[in-house]
């Protein structure tokens, strides 16, 4: 593919593409919401606001997680912060880049694939929503399951609206983006990214129960280490390959490469997950929830901590694991795979990529978290001296 732009302008169409997807959901929550904007409204429209339309614009709102893209004067969405999208990524990567970094005013290049862009685009708007939508639902849903009251430093959604609402909107939300992404092939992809998620949770949740416990202690290391790992990527690991699946899925994107994205995906799925049971341990990053998730076999340190006899009856977990003389070695072996991992992952998709430029826009997709994992690594490396 030929270029004509330089790598250094490939954030100027990463911008775009954002813009153009928080436009496309501000779109969708808007036809939503039309109906309780009328000038009379009764009593059953009142109630449907509160039950539903309120609710949504709420789980569709801030609660995001991952680091945004900063605002920047006079670029696309530069009065806000902007989010990349996966799906987006792959348009670009198998659909071109514009001739200019004015995002979509320049003319596409075109791929051997197919040359329809228009219409392949079309088809990625939506499943971009899609996919976001989807995302915001396993936020809601999740956060159910776990009784956490807060999503990144604000009340979830069951504490705003009641567990009841709160379900309810999460259920909304997968019908809406299943019927909203149309295109066959994406919806089909993305009901089977919905079912792993679901799977993955319900093993996630077994765990935390007595049978499944004793079950996992009396187990050898490795079981428990393929327990930890099955069911991550599952969880975890599907939200990273639900967007590039359904993208590619759209795109009609060859078998081979597919299968390279999901093997990808599913090592940045256990890398940010080994990041997520890590951070209890570091206060850098754990702040003052450090040293509490301590109720289930679901943190990968137990599993690594435990020996293959079990820890002894009786025994309190977070004594027994802060106390171990292992812990920084394994802090520091854990956070130095996850690393590894992250940067496998980014081989295998760039090994894929067309161009440089798509390289670059994977990149500053996949680093809005990615970053984190190097810090961590970094942090653990301190204060274990190494």
């Amino acid at each position: 593919m030929a270029t004509t732009m330089d790598v250094t302008d490939v954030e100027a169409v990463v911008r775009s593409d954002a813009a153009l997807l928080e436009d496309d959901l501000a779109e969708f929550l808007d036809a939503l919401t039309a109906p309780a904007r009328a000038a009379a409204v009764s009593v059953h429209d009142t109630a449907l606001r509160r039950a539903l339309y309120e609710p949504v614009a709420d789980a569709l709102g801030s609660k995001v997680g991952q680091q945004a893209l900063p605002p920047t004067a006079g670029a696309p969405g530069g009065r806000a912060p902007l989010r990349p999208s996966m799906v987006y990524w792959a348009y670009r990567n198998y659909r071109g880049f514009p001739e200019g970094a004015e995002g979509f005013s320049g003319k596409a290049e075109r791929s051997p694939e197919r040359a329809d862009t228009a219409s392949d685009l079309a088809v990625i708007r939506r499943t971009a929503v899609a996919v976001r939508i989807l995302l915001k639902a396993a936020v809601a849903l999740d956060d159910i399951q776990d009784d956490s009251d807060v999503r990144y430093g604000e009340p979830a959604l069951h504490i705003t609206h009641g567990t009841p609402l709160a379900l309810n909107t999460g259920a909304w939300l997968i019908m809406s983006a299943l019927r909203h992404a149309a295109d066959p092939a994406v919806v089909d992809s993305l009901v089977r990214s919905v079912g792993s998620g679901f799977t993955g949770q319900a093993v996630d949740m077994s765990s935390r129960t007595a049978l499944t416990r004793a079950e996992l202690l009396a187990a050898p290391r490795a079981t428990r280490v393929d327990f930890w790992e099955s069911t991550a990527a599952l969880k975890t690991g599907t939200l990273f390959w639900m967007p590039l699946d359904a993208a590619v899925a759209g795109l009609r994107v060859v078998e081979d490469d597919r299968l390279v994205l999901d093997g990808a995906m599913r090592r940045l799925g256990l890398a940010s997950q080994l990041f997520n049971d890590l951070t209890d341990f570091v206060p850098e990053f754990g702040g003052a929830n450090t040293h509490e998730d301590f109720d289930g076999l679901g943190n990968r340190v137990f599993l690594e901590l435990l020996d293959d006899d079990g820890v002894p009856p009786g025994e309190d977990f977070k004594r027994y694991v802060l106390g171990h003389p292992h812990l920084e070695r394994t802090l520091l072996a854990l956070a130095e795979e996850a690393v590894a991992l992250k940067r496998a992952a980014k081989d295998a998709v760039h090994g894929v990529c067309r161009s440089e430029r798509s390289a670059a826009y994977f990149d500053v997709t996949i680093e809005r978290k990615g970053h984190l994992i190097d810090r961590l690594l970094a942090a653990v490396r301190q204060r274990s001296g190494a």
